[in-house]
């Protein structure tokens, strides 16, 4: 007999991608065939998808880049790539489709309602993004990350948590190491993409540390590629060890090892934060869809466990003084480690794999 397939349809982010991939790897852990659909851009994180998935890049596109002619060009090129999938899915007959959001989704998402294949979303954030709310009272379930998620009326949601990735679910609760007269690290994220903000400001704020602080401290910065030099320029100038790049493949191991988490509250990095448990300084991006960066930060920073700095308020001195003020408390960063922990769910992939499987035979007995 034949493994039921789930199609993962997701892209545009490692935010999208991370959970999608924590899915995928319970999935394929209960016997199932997984395929992912996105996009280039989404392809770029699949490097840590299990081999055993197949992935299909899809024609896509957002209203969000390009000139005119891109623009104009945006409804053929998703219509091309939900004619595509559609035409795949009447050869391959998947069980579900699960949409985590991001444009390169579009296309299965499309499919599986015109075809009626069982269908749900996992909406990552505290308010849904574009293409969640488009398909939002399309689908047969809705699965939500961060509680409580600013739903359309009507649409009831599951609070299952954000899935996290095998490798960061191999160090949550990992042993937490307070700061003190030591070397320390420092993890600087700004989501996936990097952050250009907390490139200018996370490095001028470390340098105004205290000299004793200062020099046991290690960062590890996450920068954007065209500020990934100066930022480095930067740390060498003022002699702070640092490790300055684009993308880190090991980001959980990073986190573990670290006394302090600088970084934008992003759902999956909020997530990874809480499942590992470590005090972070949350950062919300100011433009994000509904604010729901804030709304992510909310659960850590009501627990204890974060510090949150709205943009409009960020300077080198206010964030100095809170990463002085973790670093130099010891039992007061280790308890905002243990909240942290607290409040993670590292059950979120099997919770929303339970999901998929109900899904499944609900769409059998139709």
């Amino acid at each position: 007999m034949t493994a039921p397939l789930l199609i993962i349809a997701a892209g545009g982010t490692g935010g999208h991608m991370f959970p999608a991939q924590a899915l995928a790897e319970v999935m394929l852990a209960r016997g199932w065939r997984v395929r992912l659909s996105t996009d280039a851009r989404g392809a770029r994180y699949t490097s840590g998808f299990p081999s055993e998935v197949d992935i299909q890049q899809v024609s896509s596109a957002t209203f969000a880049r390009g000139g005119p002619l891109a623009k104009a060009m945006v409804p053929l090129r998703i219509g091309a790539g939900a004619l595509g999938a559609a035409v795949r899915m009447m050869r391959d007959r998947p069980a579900v489709v699960v949409g985590f959001g991001g444009y390169p989704s579009i296309p299965a998402l499309s499919a599986a309602t015109l075809l009626r294949v069982p269908r749900m979303i996992h909406e990552q954030n505290g308010v849904l993004g574009r293409v969640n709310t488009l398909f939002a009272r399309r689908v047969d379930a809705m699965a939500c990350g961060t509680w409580p998620t600013d739903l359309p009326d009507g649409v009831e949601g599951v609070h299952v948590g954000n899935p996290v990735r095998s490798a960061v679910l191999d160090r949550a609760g990992a042993g937490y190491i307070p700061p003190g007269d030591y070397p320390m690290e420092i993890l600087v994220m700004g989501g996936s993409q990097g952050a250009r903000i907390l490139s200018d400001v996370v490095p001028a704020a470390l340098a105004a540390l205290p000299l004793a602080m200062l020099r046991n401290i290690r960062v590890s910065h996450q920068a954007r590629e065209e500020d990934g030099q100066r930022v480095a320029d930067f740390y060498a100038e003022n002699a702070i060890a640092a490790d300055v790049q684009p993308f880190f493949d090991d980001v959980p191991r990073r986190m573990s090892e670290a006394q302090l988490v600088i970084s934008r509250s992003g759902a999956s990095s909020v997530a990874d934060i809480s499942v590992i448990g470590r005090p972070s300084i949350l950062i919300p991006f100011a433009a994000a869809t509904g604010d729901h960066q804030t709304a992510n930060a909310r659960g850590l920073v009501e627990a204890g466990a974060a510090v949150m700095i709205p943009e409009s308020k960020l300077s080198t001195d206010a964030l100095a003084e809170q990463i002085q003020s973790i670093l130099e408390q010891p039992d007061a960063a280790l308890q905002m480690s243990r909240a942290a922990h607290a409040v993670g769910k590292p059950e979120a992939a099997e919770a929303l794999a339970q999901m998929v499987e109900t899904l499944a035979q609900e769409g059998k007995r139709r």
